[in-house]
């Protein structure tokens, strides 16, 4: 697994190899979205491939006015790999944007941001390699429907495995009435586990596109799954991520169903996470290793994790972006947003993972979700981290006990930072609190990014009344 092509002359000859008859130039927006355009191979040489392909900035939310919309996407030529799913052979390219005004990376650029990230670790002499590893969840449904009118609102979805079913009268097929239960898909053998097969084929995709599989399993709530992948550095753990958002919900599409990594689409049970394990190296040493410590975790290492907590409410704006991100962190659902460390234990904000040797040691943080754009989220946490290692931040721990059995009121009695519990309040924390993301995050960037998220996030998701409102209020 791992690359296709080294250089521009490679490119080329894995080209014609293939019969290549498109190049697909994919690039992220700030909230973490994919997009394309798509050129003719026979448009496609070495001097565009080096010099960059124009577009236009201003057709992305937030990034360029008008006046100045023309921008430069240039090829990371190496992430080159075949599109598994268009009809003519189509090898898709990732670009960073380049902004032709400065001259340079373009500063909303969330790949470009991440570089950023990188260098500045390493012009302060702090590490010269970090490594990430995210756990990307997501259901599988097979029908969606929403309403959003200015008189109705509502959702439903739909799964074989839903609980909701049991009563079903299935027109082509008998009701089996094998389901895993709410909080009950931990593992499950088939007929219970019925995404056996379409994860199997997310897999094998994913290893086609060059990534290095792990294992796939039937994750703790009705209709939802994981697909874990090797970790890899910032970027390319980046990358990864837009790459098996995209294989498995095409996967699940050719197979007539959907999915969503939408943090908490299921009321009353476990939502989706994307828990991101993390490790400075300098010199090929891993920093975070320290023999018989805690957890075997360096002093560093905790002062990391103390900057992310000391941060934590306004690094959540990049690692739970949205309205619905925070409804998975109530507590109940294994989503923590408890802000301690611990070894092994699963109910702590950090985790440090059991049976870690020198190489392998690393942090676990839990509460991030998908709903991130994997390069701001990553890059965050790392400032943060940074941050906390410049001025020595410990952080609340080690707890070891389950920690979703404490009170609100046994939380605050011992002390224990929290998560933000809205996009709101994170929000407000970001613009509080944000000299730690400099000189990476630009004032421009910072601004527009939480101004974005207010008004196509929060000001229309508080503007909206819900079906639980009507619920509890209605006869009042």
């Amino acid at each position: 697994m791992g690359k296709f092509v080294n250089s521009i002359d490679e490119f080329f000859t894995y080209c014609e190899e293939n019969d290549v008859q498109f190049v697909d130039l994919r690039f992220t927006d700030m909230k973490g979205a994919w997009h394309h355009l798509t050129y003719r191979m026979s448009a496609v040489n070495s001097t565009i491939l080096e010099n960059g392909f124009p577009f236009d900035g201003s057709s992305i939310d937030a990034w360029q006015p008008i006046n100045k919309s023309d921008m430069i996407l240039k090829a990371d030529v190496p992430t080159a790999f075949l599109d598994p799913f268009t009809a003519d052979p189509t090898i898709i390219v990732i670009c960073d944007v380049y902004d032709i005004y400065k001259n340079e990376l373009y500063e909303k650029c969330p790949r470009s941001v991440g570089k950023k990230a990188l260098k500045h670790a390493e012009d302060i002499g702090i590490a010269d390699a970090a490594y990430f590893g995210p756990e990307n969840e997501f259901f599988i449904f097979d029908d969606v429907q929403i309403i959003d009118g200015v008189h109705e609102a509502g959702f439903k979805v739909d799964s074989e495995e839903g609980e909701w079913n049991d009563s079903t009268t299935y027109n082509d097929m008998y009701n089996t009435g094998h389901r895993p239960r709410t909080k009950g898909g931990y593992f499950p053998v088939q007929p219970t586990d019925s995404m056996v097969d379409l994860r199997a084929e997310m897999m094998l995709v994913l290893e086609q596109v060059g990534m290095e599989v792990i294992l796939g399993h039937h994750e703790v709530a009705q209709a939802q799954g994981e697909i874990g992948i090797v970790f890899s550095d910032l970027i390319t753990a980046a990358d990864n991520v837009q790459k098996y958002k995209y294989v498995v919900k095409m996967v699940a599409h050719l197979n007539g169903k959907t999915a969503t990594f939408m943090p908490k689409p299921l009321y009353g049970d476990n939502g989706n996470g994307m828990h991101v394990h993390q490790s400075l190296w300098k010199d090929g040493k891993n920093l975070f290793y320290s023999e018989g410590e805690y957890g075997n975790l360096s002093e560093m290492a905790r002062h990391y994790a103390g900057g992310i907590f000391k941060h934590a409410r306004a690094v959540a704006s990049f690692t739970n972006p949205s309205t619905n991100s925070f409804k998975r962190l109530i507590p109940g659902f294994e989503a923590p947003s408890i802000l301690t460390y611990s070894s092994q234990n699963r109910s702590a904000a950090c985790r440090i993972p059991y049976g870690a040797g020198e190489k392998a040691t690393r942090i676990e943080m839990r509460f991030p979700d998908s709903t991130a754009c994997p390069y701001l989220a990553f890059a965050a946490m790392m400032m943060a981290g940074l941050d906390g290692i410049k001025n020595k931040y410990e952080p609340v721990g080690p707890m070891d006990e389950d920690l979703f059995e404490l009170s609100l009121n046994e939380i605050r009695e011992k002390n224990i930072p929290q998560m933000p519990h809205t996009l709101r309040g994170a929000l407000e924390a970001l613009i509080r609190d944000n000299d730690f993301l400099k000189p990476v995050f630009t004032d421009l960037f910072i601004d527009d990014y939480q101004n974005y998220k207010f008004e196509t996030q929060v000001f229309e998701d508080e503007a909206r009344p819900t079906a639980f409102e009507f619920k509890s209020t209605y006869s009042c």
